[in-house]
This record gives C-alpha cells, structure tokens and sequence, in this order.
C-alpha cells in the first residue's frame, strides 16, 4: 500500500506540470528566460514549448529511472533495508524540480525576484535529506556514496555513509545561510557540497586501506 501511496503523489506531480504547461502556454512570451547566472541575471532562453514542457518531461524520465532502480539492482535486498528513505527522497527531488519549474514560470509572467535566492533554501532541504538519505544507504550499486572502496568493503561502506550523511547535512545547513548574502548565494551551496564530496572520496579510500592493513 505504501508504495501504491508514493506512486500516487509521484505521478499527482508529474501531471500537475503537465497541467501547469498547458495552461500558462498562451501567456508564455515566444522566448522563455531559462537560466540565470551565479549574480541571478538571466543568461539563457529556451522558446516557449521547451521552456514549459522541459522539466516536466525531464521528471517524468528521471522518476520512471528512480523507480526501476530498486528492481534491478544486484543488491535490492539492501536498498528495501532503507527504502523508506529512499521513496521519500524522490518525492522531494520531484518537489525541488517543481519549485524550480514553478520559479522559472513566475518570472516569465513578469514577476521580478531575485531567482538565485529563492533556490538557495531549496537546496538547503535537498541537501540536509540527501544527508539523511545518505546516513540510512546500505550496499548497494545506485544509491549513496558509490567509491571502488565502498563498493569493496561493507565496514568502509559505513564508515563512509555514517559520516557522509552527516557532513550533506551540515552542507545543507550551511546553504541555507546563503539567503543572507544576496551576492554570494551560490558560493554557499556549491562549495560545502564539493568539499564533502571530495572529502567523502579520499576518506573512504583511507578507511579502506585502513581495512586492508587489519586483514593481513
């Protein structure tokens, strides 16, 4: 039942897009802003069918992906260990990308607001439940913190996603001070997410030679 519930509020916004889309096509300008640089000024446009009908198309792709993942990974029986988690990070992966669509069509219609701003908290909550996520991953070939030494040992798999999870979660926290510092927004949600990134890479590498050495 539960999942019969995720795949209701999955497909309910998807086709909410689509619905969205059509009805706002006839107000849409030819030449539809698309993309804003790290200053929040418009540097890229799209026409009009694209600019409406894109993210819903690319939701309604990356959800079908998200969902047939559980079915064809080796080691599904892991992945239904936290796939409570896993459903409820689609469902606000879906939610994040229908705010951006939502954002994108108000400015469209000539409302003026600083796009780059606005986004900044919403990737502050992707990135805290991304560390959630992250926190609850078992072994498995999709979903987490997938290095040549996670994948090797399920010790250093852990290690790395207990504190992993916890460093995306500080990053979040982190992004969502960007709302402060109009100028420097970005700077607050790409630089701690390349950090823990790298960070999370070099750190499952030692732990795995770290493992190595106790077994010789």
């Amino acid at each position: 039942m539960r999942s019969v519930r995720i795949e209701i509020v999955i497909v309910t916004i998807i086709l909410l897009s689509f619905a969205i889309a059509g009805y706002f096509y006839p107000q849409m300008p030819e030449r539809m802003a698309s993309h804003w640089n790290a200053r929040a000024e418009v540097d890229g446009y799209m026409s009009k069918f694209w600019g409406l009908f894109l993210m819903p198309f690319i939701s309604l792709g990356l959800s079908a992906l998200l969902l047939v993942i559980p079915k064809i990974d080796p080691l599904k029986a892991n992945i239904e260990k936290f796939k409570r988690y896993y459903y409820g990070f689609v469902i606000l992966l879906l939610i994040f990308l229908f705010y951006l669509y939502l954002l994108t069509i108000l400015w469209n219609l000539g409302l003026r607001f600083n796009f780059i701003q606005l986004l900044v908290p919403a990737f502050g909550v992707l990135f805290y439940f991304c560390g959630v996520l992250i926190g609850k991953a078992k072994r498995n070939w999709f979903i987490g913190i997938r290095t040549p030494w996670t994948l090797s040992n399920e010790k250093v798999w852990d290690k790395t996603h207990f504190i992993g999870g916890r460093l995306f979660k500080a990053a979040g926290l982190v992004a969502l001070l960007g709302v402060f510092f109009q100028n420097h927004a970005i700077l607050f949600v790409i630089v701690p997410v390349i950090l823990v990134s790298l960070f999370t890479i070099v750190y499952s590498y030692f732990e795995y030679q770290k493992e190595k050495a106790t077994q010789q």
